[in-house]
């Protein structure tokens, strides 16, 4: 699992069938890297959220049919850093 940012909502039109309509984020690790993560849990811009990658990240959609190696698994309320 990794610790990162939302920063930004992702747009696209046009998709492979095993991602369907979920919704993806731009997420930005704390060394300033960007990524592309599903978003079950419908994570605000400017939030910070923890993740997880590879195979776990399709177990933690709540359909095993999409194909993502990183998702969004919770929003950070507290985070003494």
């Amino acid at each position: 699992m990794d610790i990162m940012r939302v920063k930004g909502e992702l747009v696209c039109t046009r998709r492979l069938p095993g991602l369907g309509s979920v919704s993806l984020r731009v997420l930005q690790s704390q060394s300033g890297a960007l990524s592309v993560a599903t978003d079950p849990v419908g994570a605000p811009i400017g939030k910070w959220v923890f993740t997880t990658s590879g195979s776990a990240a399709r177990l933690a959609m709540n359909t095993s049919d999409v194909f993502t190696d990183l998702t969004i698994c919770g929003l950070i309320d507290q985070w003494d850093q």
